[in-house]
C-alpha cells in the first residue's frame, strides 16, 4: 500500500516483534538500607543494595556506598565524607548470580573515609584512613591501623600489613610512628552539626528487637 502525504511517499512494513529483554539481577536491584541508632546518615547521600549501617557512624551528604557483589556491614563508628565512594563491586565482566553463595564485605569500625576518596578493597579492617582523592582496588586487602595517603593509587593485587602509611606518586611505604587515636570527639562534632543543616534518614534497624522477634 502506497500512502501520499505532504508529496513523500511512505511505505507500510510490518517489523518482526523484537524478543524482551531479560535483566540481569544483581544485589543494588532491591535496596534493604539498615540504620541502626546513633547513626546520622544524611538523606541526599546515595546507599544501593544491601547495607547496614552500625552505630556512630556518619554518612556525609554526596557520599556513596554500593553494594553490588553482596552485603555491605559498615563497622561502628565509621566517617564516610562528601563524594567519597564504598564500593563493593562484581568483577568486570561477571554477572550477579543468585544461585552462588554471596560473600558479605565487613568494613571495620573506626574508619575514616576522606573527601572523594575510592575504595573497592576486598577487606577493610579497623582504624584505617582513606585519604581525600585516595583510590583503592578491588584486589587490594588492607588490614587495620594503615593510611592510604592523599592521591595514592593502590591497583595491583596487594595485602597491606598493620599500620603501614602509603604516601607520594610512587605509594612509598613506612610504619607508622603512632596508632591512629579514636574519632570520638569528630564524631561528637559532627552529630551536633549536621542535623542543623541536612535532613538525616531515620533509624529502622534495631538488632536486638530482631532477635526477639525470631
Amino acid at each position: 500500500m502506497v500512502v501520499l502525504t505532504g508529496g513523500s511517499t511512505n511505505f507500510f512494513s510490518t517489523k518482526a516483534k523484537q524478543p524482551r529483554k531479560v535483566k540481569v539481577m544483581s544485589t543494588t536491584d532491591h535496596n534493604d538500607i539498615k540504620i541502626m541508632g546513633k547513626a546520622i546518615v544524611c538523606e541526599d547521600c546515595t546507599l544501593s543494595g544491601d547495607i547496614t549501617i552500625s552505630p556512630g557512624c556518619v554518612i556525609h551528604p554526596s557520599a556513596t556506598i554500593i553494594a553490588e557483589a553482596g552485603p555491605i556491614v559498615l563497622g561502628e563508628n565509621c566517617i564516610v565524607e562528601e563524594y567519597s565512594t564504598i564500593a563493593f563491586r562484581l568483577p568486570v565482566g561477571q554477572k550477579f548470580d543468585p544461585s552462588t553463595e554471596v560473600r558479605t564485605l565487613n568494613v571495620g569500625a573506626n574508619n575514616v573515609f576522606e573527601v572523594g576518596s575510592t575504595v573497592e578493597a576486598c577487606h577493610i579492617g579497623e582504624k584505617n584512613v582513606f585519604e581525600s582523592k585516595c583510590y583503592v582496588g578491588p584486589c587490594v586487602f588492607v588490614s587495620s591501623g594503615c593510611i592510604i595517603g592523599a592521591g595514592v593509587k593502590l591497583i595491583a593485587e596487594q595485602k597491606l600489613q598493620e599500620n603501614i602509611v602509603l604516601y607520594g606518586r610512587n605509594c612509598l611505604q613506612r610504619e607508622a610512628i603512632d596508632k591512629h587515636g579514636s574519632q570520638t570527639l569528630q564524631i561528637d562534632f559532627l552529630r551536633k552539626v549536621l542535623p542543623n543543616y541536612h535532613h538525616l534518614r531515620k533509624p529502622n534497624y534495631d538488632p536486638k528487637k530482631m532477635r526477639i522477634a525470631a
